[in-house]
């Protein structure tokens, strides 16, 4: 849980190694051939802040206070005989009662473990905070770890996206330089392992190796029967324009593109990131790798996309 503090925890993991000049353009450190850490730039709780006054980021909806804001009646609590371990499966407000119009007192991010006591008479799970109890919705609360959300497979792009735009409800399986080899190769065990019901994948690979568009249709297209079998929804993300490139230029990526799209099984989602940079604009001062203004842009972009399907 996240109690009232003023620290920011690090807590995206990328698994993959990177080289440290991206690290180093990001202003981000790693550890080479390991696990790599990011500040979660969600918002926490003010230690100055009064209870009434705690509010969530308003970029970072809590999706308990979307629900209708009436009194509910007084509660009553069926207490456990034991506490019992259960998961949030989102972020969500920790409330002084069971019911939207009591205070919130703390935050649980996405997939945090809880201590729950008890349930309410009105869907609520009564939680331990340590010296005290709060209570949270219990929609958003399961007795299985919930699968992350959002996994984003692919390259050096992808990795840097992940710098970008940290993790919270995402995971990265990504690899600077690779292409389809280390998709097939170890990728496909690393989507195994982080995937599940729930999941949306979103695959971004191609700029490596442009000659491979078949490759990539055939295995993405042999594979979707058992994604979809466990309730992963998978979208392609197109591979976006270069600038100034002496390796790679738009006109193969467009290609690339068309073929991929048109091969892919009808399942598999299109998001069109190319058109997307060429009409608002990218910065890329090596040609092919993106600053970081453009990669959140690029993230919006998706998770908008993403968002009209759901």
């Amino acid at each position: 849980m996240k109690k009232k503090t003023n620290e920011k925890t690090n807590n995206l993991i990328v698994k993959s190694p990177f080289i440290a000049a991206f690290a180093i353009a990001f202003g981000l450190g790693f550890l080479a051939n390991g696990t790599v850490s990011y500040a979660d730039e969600s918002e926490v709780i003010s230690e100055a802040a009064p209870a009434e006054a705690v509010q969530p980021d308003a970029a970072a909806v809590i999706p308990e206070d979307a629900a209708a804001y009436e009194v509910s009646q007084p509660f009553t609590v069926n207490k456990f005989e034991a506490p019992t371990t259960m998961y949030t499966t989102d972020r969500i407000n920790v409330r002084e009662g069971a019911g939207v119009e009591y205070n919130p007192i703390g935050l649980f991010d996405w997939g945090e473990s809880i201590t729950v006591t008890g349930v309410t008479n009105n869907g609520w799970y009564e939680v331990s905070t340590g010296d005290s109890l709060g209570y949270v919705l219990g929609e958003y609360v399961s007795a299985e770890v919930p699968s992350i959300p959002y996994l984003f497979v692919g390259d050096s792009r992808t990795v840097q996206l992940g710098m970008a735009v940290g993790s919270g409800d995402k995971a990265y399986v990504a690899k600077v330089g690779e292409g389809y080899n280390w998709f097939k190769n170890t990728a496909m065990s690393q989507i195994n392992e982080n995937a599940g019901n729930g999941t949306t994948m979103v695959i971004n690979f191609g700029v490596n190796d442009l000659a491979n568009a078949s490759k990539y249709i055939n295995l993405v297209n042999s594979n979707i029967d058992a994604w979809t079998a466990q309730g992963i929804t998978v979208y392609y993300a197109a591979v976006t324009p270069v600038g100034n490139c002496s390796t790679v230029s738009n006109d193969q990526i467009e290609k690339f593109n068309s073929k991929l799209q048109s091969g892919l099984d009808p399942r598999i989602k299109w998001i069109d990131g190319y058109s997307y940079l060429k009409n608002n604009g990218f910065s890329a001062s090596d040609g092919l790798h993106y600053n970081r203004s453009t990669y959140k842009n690029l993230y919006s972009y998706y998770m908008s996309v993403i968002g009209t399907d759901v």
